[in-house]
């Protein structure tokens, strides 16, 4: 660097180093010697002398001034140590050639050395304190909002990561004072200059003492019962609420203000992360052609999202819906540069254009998420559902089993398992007709079908609907007091569908853990509170009645079938009853029979395929019902 274009502060970090450097000299005399200089005077005199322009001169060679000390880490100490071990060299070159004329204690070299480390270490550390709390104090000074004192509840690495970040941003006017965690190794210690004030139970007695305005929940890994206990504490000490994400969400594993929102209904419903073995999906994911079909779809749009994560070598993206799809690929140009994607418009029905894109891209993992899922409109529209989800995972198995696909999953659904709803019956269907292309698979495929429940914020489901008609100011309409559904986050969901991907058992019908089942009317009240209303006074709740196919309560397996367990802790797979009899010619006949339109003998071929099917043959249709 020319001296033209050293500016100032450049000059002041090094008039600092080099000043401050060539004081250790005779600082170094004087602790070898403990004080009794006059003995040594001619010698001290002709290295200080000599050290002072040597040390200025590494300084400045050695650029110093070029880190900034702001920001500096360890990782910046290669200079000045590279600086340290070059002037200790030269000063025990200097003891040994100047040895007759001038008396050194050998040591001095070293305590030089070391006075050195010690002292650019100071200068860093100080530098950073004294700018960092010049500009934390100067932007605190010019806030522009009143100050808002938080409580942070959890003093683990997000909470520390938030309050840090607090106290970097004070023009924000967020003051950190004080932790909560029920961690005892915790109690009575001050964090990040921050005291804990007891534990979770502690949250009113915290509030009185320390007058916070807001909490704010740092606890991505807890449970949604831990959130919902703070959430019940704070509202008593009437106290607003704010959250980090869950781990699902946050995917980078970074906490910053900005993640910062309301607590909502999936963090009361928040289960513990889900522990896969990625050594196994990164076997039969990396590098490998992946395709999935309803991609624009909530599951579907997971489903890639996780996927990419093992980074196969193309993703396949099959959709009808071109909104939505879109959505998607706008997504994967921004979040999947790293990976190829090839898009296509395109129905499940239709073969011949699925035998096309599955012959042009040779898919070697399919998963199969298009399918029509609402009860209501498929009790209307059974003929529908039949060659949707039926007759599209049919054609797609057929075709994954003449292209030799390695693996194929099948997204089913908790309404399969003794259904009561034409959807439910024909997703059943549908895992038949996978397990019927498990018997006729080569040696290395793999034909399966993955179970689950509800998932939260899918397209259609019921948070969506609530949050609206809240919106609206009411009534929020549930079908009855005793409805009870099971829930997953769709990330825990498609992680796990992955999960049952990569455990290769042909033939398998996987069921996910659940968990334990919720009330729908005590979701919507949930949600409500949530909104800063009370439930039943702010906004009504209305019983609009179960409306066709729906069940009181979904089971995720048959009675008669049972679960075994797999490798993995939240994956069962539900016993084989075999292969229903006859099933090729029944299928054919279900087929048939929807090309007619007719609702009742549909319902009637479905019940002769699966005799757990229940439905009222007497009862109009809904398409009757409204005539």
């Amino acid at each position: 660097m020319k001296l033209s274009q050293i500016n100032r502060r450049s000059i002041y970090k090094i008039l600092i180093d080099g000043t401050v450097w060539s004081l250790i000299t005779v600082l170094a005399f004087c602790l070898r010697l403990e004080g009794n200089l006059s003995s040594y005077s001619d010698s001290i005199f002709f290295i200080a002398v000599f050290a002072a322009p040597v040390k200025f001169l590494l300084v400045f060679i050695n650029g110093h001034h070029k880190t900034s000390w702001r920001y500096s880490s360890i990782f910046d100490f290669f200079h000045p140590t590279l600086s340290i071990g070059i002037f200790t060299f030269l000063y025990y070159t200097a003891i040994i050639l100047f040895a007759d004329g001038f008396e050194i204690p050998r040591t001095v070299p070293v305590i030089d050395a070391g006075l050195s480390f010690i002292a650019f270490f100071v200068i860093r550390a100080a530098s950073q304190i004294l700018l960092r709390q010049h500009k934390t104090i100067a932007s605190y000074l010019k806030r522009n909002t009143p100050e808002k004192r938080v409580l942070i509840v959890g003093a683990g690495e997000s909470g520390i990561m938030i309050a840090r970040e607090m106290m970097r941003h004070m023009e924000a006017g967020i003051i950190p004072v004080g932790f909560l965690d029920d961690d005892m190794s915790k109690q009575n210690q001050r964090i990040a200059g921050i005291p804990v004030m007891g534990t979770l139970a502690d949250i009113e007695e915290a509030a009185r003492s320390c007058h916070p305005d807001e909490i704010i929940i740092a606890m991505p890994s807890e449970p949604g019962e831990v959130i919902r206990k703070v959430l019940e504490k704070a509202k008593k000490a009437n106290i607003p609420c704010r959250t980090i994400p869950g781990l699902y969400d946050i995917v980078s594993g970074v906490v910053s203000m900005a993640q910062l929102r309301n607590v909502q209904v999936e963090d009361l419903l928040r289960r513990k992360p889900v522990q896969l073995d990625t050594e196994k999906i990164a076997v039969y994911l990396t590098d490998k052609r992946v395709m999935v079909t309803g991609a624009g779809g909530s599951i579907g749009s997971e489903i890639i999202r996780q996927a990419a994560n093992f980074y196969p070598s193309k993703l396949i993206l099959v959709g009808r819906g071109e909104n939505s799809i879109h959505e998607m690929v706008r997504e994967c140009q921004r979040a999947f540069t790293h990976i190829p994607c090839d898009v296509y418009i395109a129905d499940v029905r239709d073969k011949v254009t699925l035998e096309n894109i599955v012959q042009t891209e040779k898919p070697e993992i399919i998963f199969h998420a298009a399918a029509h899922k609402h009860v209501y409109l498929m009790e209307s529209n059974p003929a529908e559902a039949v060659f949707n989800n039926v007759g599209g995972t049919k054609n797609l198995v057929e075709l994954a089993l003449k292209y030799d696909v390695k693996s194929f999953v099948n997204i089913s659904s908790d309404k399969a398992v003794t259904p009561t709803s034409v959807m439910g019956a024909s997703k059943r269907i549908a895992e038949f007709v996978v397990e019927n292309a498990s018997h006729h698979a080569k040696p290395g495929q793999n034909f399966v079908s993955v179970r689950f429940g509800n998932v939260l914020g899918s397209r259609g489901s019921v948070i969506p609907i609530f949050r609206e008609q809240i919106r609206q100011g009411g009534p929020l309409t549930v079908t009855h007091p005793e409805m009870i559904r099971y829930f997953m986050l769709m990330p825990e969901a498609a992680q796990l569908v992955l999960q049952a991907g990569a455990l290769g058992m042909n033939g398998a019908v996987f069921v996910l853990d659940m968990g334990k089942p919720v009330k729908i009317v005590d979701m919507a009240e949930d949600l409500i509170r949530l909104s800063g209303l009370e439930p039943h006074v702010d906004i009504k709740i209305k019983y609009t009645g179960i409306r066709p196919g729906e069940k009181l309560y979904e089971e995720l397996l048959t009675a008669e079938e049972g679960t075994v367990t797999t490798l993995h802790e939240k994956i069962f797979v539900a016993r084989k009853n075999g292969t229903i009899n006859h099933f090729e010619k029944d299928l054919k006949a279900l087929f048939k029979t929807a090309e007619t339109g007719d609702s009742h003998a549909i319902r009637r071929v479905m019940k002769k395929m699966i005799p757990k099917y229940v439905y009222n043959p007497e009862e109009k249709t809904p398409q009757a019902q409204k005539a």
